[in-house]
């Protein structure tokens, strides 16, 4: 049978056959493997009492396997393989499904993420570093065809061409060659010109159709084409805003893309509106911090239909460790709880601030979705926001290094979690309150990673899924859905494995808030990985697939729905 040679990140090459490969090139000119005959379907049963339909001809062959890589925990053991550097730079191919999925699931879900954690023999510290991997699931007529490829940022480019590190990532720093060199590094910080454009983190579907992985570094904003993965270029911002960062996850919908700048030299926050089709952000209000010497972190914020929610937490950015050559315990963050914990909420309209409280301490990475509260005369009384909230434990950014990941002896090591419920009242009262919105026992006091039914942003909702925990663990390893109505939640387990963010998609014409399908992809305790679909109604599995190797653990995801 004919092969094709793809090359690995280590310089390996593996072989696929090409009955069961389709080349980026083919799509380009009008290929398209989904529209291919359906005649040769097949059904069989298989062990889980799933129907395996909608296959391709023939079934894909695992992937040769390739020289292991020093990515081992303390006792020498093979790491799992959520956090083991993925073995080839791309690939492609249709997957065998087990189950079935549903005819009106129609697009490309992709999922952003961190696939490449060393160079050489150099493992990088944290989960955070790692260079940015896209994974496709792309559905059409129930079939599947899947594929990755790394983005080819600046960053990770210039690492495979030195074989050494260039750039500052989450907690890593090129090592200087002399003490000149180091004075030059620095230089290069200040002008961010050392920041690291490895868009490792989400990737959003713009309201005119461009898809854009981002990361917490405004030059990490890079344009992908969905459907190859190819990296296009940088997204550049024409406006004259300035700045090193934002927030990792900018609200996007069908008419605004909406972020947070944060201002380092002056503590405070910028809101910015960019219209569709165009690159230029536009400055809704500012936020001035209301304590401590600098702006909180602020991975993610939420907002309602009228307000923009600014969250101020005490896990505050530190420029002393920004300058550091190692990194310190929390990384480019200090915790200030003297500063204490506030919410802000702006007007999106005027960008006036209409409420500021302070509230209980809290750490979060991920807010969920947020609503207005209203009396019997449709007047705002409240804003309420929910987050993935870890108890205000900043131990969670070091159970995220991929030496503590790699080494779990089964030990319950994962800090808890909550789905935080902040009460922010219009009535100009100073405070607001954080509490649990259920029982955190429901989802195995383990929760981020979360999605909504898109339909419902910024309106009161009853429906989050996110990750949970079935302990003992050192990171979540469930798939939980989370009624905010009955305080329930259902959880999906499968023993081993680690599941990603499980990406809700509703069925078109759907008329209940959960009735469509959640996506994730998984990484299995063999060494496997599959992607996996549930009903976002009774949560049960409807379908699998098994990708021909093992999966890293990725991070966020979108949907690109079909032309």
């Amino acid at each position: 049978m004919a092969s094709i040679t793809f090359s690995g990140t280590s310089g390996n090459s593996f072989f696929l056959p090409t009955a069961s490969v389709h080349s980026n090139q083919n799509i380009r000119d009008g290929f398209n493997p989904l529209k291919k005959n359906l005649s040769d379907t097949r059904k069989k049963h298989n062990g889980r009492g799933l129907v395996s339909t909608n296959v391709a001809s023939p079934p894909l062959p695992a992937v040769a396997p390739l020289l292991p890589r020093r990515e081992s925990g303390n006792s020498g053991n093979r790491s799992h393989v959520a956090w083991t550097s993925v073995r080839q730079e791309r690939w492609e191919g249709e997957l065998l499904v087990q189950g079935e999925i549903p005819f009106w699931l129609k697009g490309t879900y992709l999922r952003n993420g961190p696939g490449l954690w060393h160079i050489g023999d150099y493992n990088f510290r944290h989960l955070f570093d790692g260079y940015a991997m896209l994974v496709k699931l792309q559905f059409e007529d129930g079939r599947l065809i899947a594929g990755h490829r790394q983005i080819e940022s600046e960053a990770y480019k210039a690492a495979m061409k030195t074989q050494k590190l260039c750039y500052r990532e989450f907690s890593e720093v090129p090592k200087p060659d002399n003490f000149l060199s180091y004075i030059g590094e620095l230089a290069n910080l200040f002008s961010g010109a050392s920041l690291t454009d490895n868009a490792n983190t989400g990737v959003v579907m713009l309201a005119d159709g461009r898809v854009v992985c981002l990361t917490e570094t405004q030059k990490g904003s890079i344009v992908i084409d969905p459907a190859t993965l190819d990296t296009l270029g940088k997204f550049e911002y024409s406006d004259t805003l300035g700045g090193l960062i934002h927030s990792a996850h900018p609200i996007v919908t069908e008419t605004e893309f909406l972020s947070l700048l944060p201002d380092l030299i002056n503590p405070g926050y910028l809101a910015v509106r960019m219209e569709p089709g165009t690159n230029e952000r536009k400055v809704i209000g500012r936020v001035a911090c209301s304590r401590g010497p600098a702006p909180g972190w602020v991975h993610s914020f939420p907002v309602t239909e009228h307000y923009i929610i600014v969250p101020e937490m005490p896990l505050r950015y530190c420029a002393g460790n920004l300058l550091k050559a190692e990194p310190t315990p929390l990384y480019k963050f200090e915790w200030h709880p003297e500063s204490k914990a506030f919410m802000h909420v702006m007007c999106k309209a005027s960008g006036n601030i209409v409420a500021s409280v302070e509230v209980p301490l809290y750490i979060t990475f991920h807010f969920i979705n947020a609503y207005e509260e209203k009396d019997e005369d449709g007047r705002v009384t409240a804003v309420i926001a929910d987050c993935c909230e870890h108890n205000a434990d900043t131990t969670i950014l070091d159970k995220l290094r991929i030496h503590n990941l790699r080494s779990y002896t089964g030990q319950d090591v994962l800090p808890d979690a909550r789905v935080g419920r902040f009460r922010i009242p219009f009535d100009g009262s100073a405070y607001g309150k954080l509490e649990a919105a259920l029982d955190p026992n429901e989802h195995g006091r383990g929760l981020d990673m979360c999605s909504i039914n898109p339909a419902y942003l910024g309106k009161q909702y009853r429906y989050a899924y996110a990750c949970g925990a079935q302990r003992p663990c050192n990171f979540p390893n469930t798939l939980t859905k989370i009624d905010l109505v009955n305080k329930k939640a259902k959880n999906w387990h499968d023993e081993g494995a680690v599941p990603s963010e499980p990406f809700f998609v509703a069925r078109p014409g759907a008329t209940e808030e959960d009735d469509g399908v959640v996506i994730s992809m998984v990484s299995g305790k063999n060494g496997d990985g599959y992607a996996l679909l549930l009903d976002g109604s009774t949560f049960q599995e409807i379908a699998r697939a098994k990708f021909p190797y093992g999966l890293p653990y990725g991070l966020h995801g979108c949907w690109v729905p079909s032309k």
